[in-house]
């Protein structure tokens, strides 16, 4: 079994952005089946997978770590430095000789605690060492705050020189940055962005999490939103249909939008037995349109009502709401997208045209369904910050960071 070990001065509880991305990347390693192992100066276990090891001299606001820093800042290395870095030597040995990948992350591109940099340098140069992977969140040498903190010769050089070892950024600028500072071609520097977990981010319910496996809504680009009962005056059928034209009508392929997909939240209206009929009309004509996986109905997994609070991070989630309901005696799906900000499309009847005024996109209840999808293709294409959130979860979740960048690179380090 692998282990990997992560390297901080501090580890969440801890609040930092350096702290949040270390707490996700040991989540996901773990998830992925490694050992993963955090040392740290300070922190508190908040994982039951991820074993943490405190060593107070790695710490950044020890005091002796604190002291040796004032005279360092002014160029000078205190008579206690090397024994110092003796002791962080010494410490951090036991946890690493088990280690098969180690990622340092800012501790030997910043000069928060210059022992430990020097402890982690002399330790790479033994036998044994666990492969290093030092992941470069900020540069001192390229910071003009820092300038001043920083002089010529050892131990400041060492955060300004290529150890040998794999080089990870945050970023295209970082990239450039520490190529030019450390002389190195910029293509052997990876990049490996942040990320959003998006669960966290909009505080999502338990069990819209569950729904959004269970329909694999992670890739869905747009995601309309229907917030209805299977009743025949909301008219979903023209939905689906509008749908299907939006992922592979005969408009050109850069109107298209391949994954498209619908989630319509609401059970049967309960007060006529028809609409049982018309559920099994409706998962039909999906199938007919070859819709199965793109148009979700969560009367399919959810035998009730969805609670408002799922509901509500729904309307957090879509990219805009269809509604085309032929009869409508309010509308007040428009005013929770209006609230959420989200683009509606509305059927054109006077219940919608009085709430929506010039805000919302119409059509006719009995429109083609091309024309739907070309309403919702051509609002959508002149949005920059519906593409900007569609580049956002496909780029940057960390489910997705994990599997496109860091395990690939776990995998190349360690060759597996």
């Amino acid at each position: 079994m692998t282990t990997i070990a992560l390297l901080h001065y501090s580890a969440p509880p801890v609040v930092g952005g350096v702290e949040s991305v270390l707490a996700h990347q040991a989540r996901l390693m773990a998830e992925a089946g490694h050992t993963v192992r955090v040392i740290a100066g300070r922190g508190e276990a908040w994982d039951d997978r991820v074993e943490l090891v405190t060593l107070p001299l790695i710490d950044s606001r020890h005091p002796e770590v604190l002291a040796a820093k004032a005279e360092l800042d002014v160029g000078r290395a205190p008579p206690g430095f090397a024994a110092l870095v003796d002791g962080i030597a010494a410490a951090l040995s036991p946890p690493l000789a088990d280690v098969h990948l180690l990622i340092a992350h800012n501790v030997c591109s910043l000069h928060k605690n210059l022992a430990l940099t020097a402890a982690l340098h002399r330790l790479r140069g033994q036998a044994h060492f666990p492969k290093l992977i030092l992941w470069h969140h900020d540069l001192a040498w390229t910071t003009p705050r820092y300038r001043a903190e920083l002089h010529d010769g050892w131990p400041w050089d060492l955060l300004r020189t290529d150890w040998g070892a794999r080089h990870v950024v945050v970023s295209e600028f970082r990239r450039r940055e520490l190529a030019g500072l450390l002389r190195l071609p910029a293509d052997s520097i990876r990049v490996v962005p942040n990320g959003v977990e998006t669960d966290q981010l909009l505080k999502l319910d338990s069990q819209t999490q569950k729904l959004i496996k269970a329909m694999k809504l992670a890739e869905a680009a747009p995601l309309l939103l229907l917030p209805v009962r299977l009743t025949p005056r909301k008219n979903i059928e023209l939905a689906l249909r509008a749908l299907a034209e939006l992922r592979q009508g005969d408009a050109p392929p850069e109107r298209l939008y391949p994954k498209a997909a619908l989630v319509v939240t609401g059970p049967e209206g309960p007060h006529n037995p028809a609409n049982a009929d018309y559920r099994r009309k409706l998962l039909a004509l999906r199938d007919d349109l070859g819709l199965k996986g793109a148009a979700h109905f969560v009367a399919e997994h959810v035998s009730d009502f969805l609670p408002d609070a799922v509901v509500a991070d729904f309307f957090r989630l879509a990219d805009a709401l269809l509604l085309p309901s032929r009869e409508e005696g309010f509308g007040i799906p428009l005013i929770e997208a209006a609230i959420t900000r989200l683009p509606i499309f509305c059927a054109d009847i006077p219940p919608l045209r009085d709430l929506g005024g010039d805000e919302a996109v119409y059509f006719s209840p009995g429109a083609p369904p091309a024309r739907v999808a070309a309403l919702i293709a051509g609002r959508l294409r002149a949005d920059p910050v519906f593409h900007f959130a569609v580049r956002a979860r496909r780029q940057f979740s960390w489910a997705n960071i994990y599997a496109g960048h860091i395990a690939p690179l776990i995998e190349r380090e360690l060759g597996i």
